[in-house]
């Protein structure tokens, strides 16, 4: 029985895709390639490790290549931006998940957890006490600015209407506590005595 070509290609273990790789071939060069300095300019505003831009560029083009393979999309550009940022996607989820090998042999070594020691806690508690004593000291109008914008998390807007002020007063109490603080903590020790 005589071969025909296309009998001849199926015994060589070529697919159907392979029949394609000059058409993919051409879509690559003229609708893909001419997208490159936009695509580079995506990756270097959307990674942050410059190093590895010419990487996720390869990987992407590998993507878009081996989908293309199966079918060529309708819009390259739309596709090889949905690629890469899926890859972005991808490469984050990777850098955020450790291993749990890296996390046995971290136990295997023995390797000191990086929680505060005693010393530490006596050390945040006595700031605390010494934040709260310069808040006591501040002028009540400046403390309760002060507290309002910045430990509650209020707009400058927000506390006017409630302490019923202008916006540029609270700016101002804001302001003074701010410095009163500064001074109260870190001032010169003898000036604060003084002034006690």
């Amino acid at each position: 029985m005589a071969e025909t070509p296309e009998t001849e290609r199926k015994n060589a273990g070529e697919t159907p895709a392979d029949l394609l790789a000059p058409e993919v071939e051409a879509w690559f060069v003229h609708e893909v390639l001419p997208l490159e300095a936009a695509l580079m300019q995506f990756l270097e505003h959307n990674w942050r490790n410059r190093n590895d831009i010419a990487d996720l560029r390869q990987d992407v083009y590998e993507r878009v290549c081996d989908a293309a393979h199966k079918e060529i999309p309708a819009s390259a550009k739309a596709f090889v931006f949905r690629v890469a940022r899926n890859l972005l996607i991808d490469r984050v989820r990777k850098e955020h998940v450790v291993p749990i090998e890296a996390m046995a042999d971290l136990d295997a070594l023995e390797v000191a957890i990086d929680m505060p020691g005693p010393e530490h806690n006596v050390i945040a508690r006595d700031e605390l006490r010494r934040l709260q004593a310069a808040l006591d000291r501040l002028p009540p109008r400046c403390r309760e600015a002060l507290v309002l914008g910045r430990i509650e998390g209020l707009t400058g807007r927000q506390i006017a209407q409630r302490m019923s002020v202008t916006e540029q007063a609270v700016s101002i109490h804001i302001d003074h506590a701010i410095r009163a603080l500064a001074n109260v903590l870190y001032g010169d020790p003898a000036d604060i005595r003084r002034k006690s």
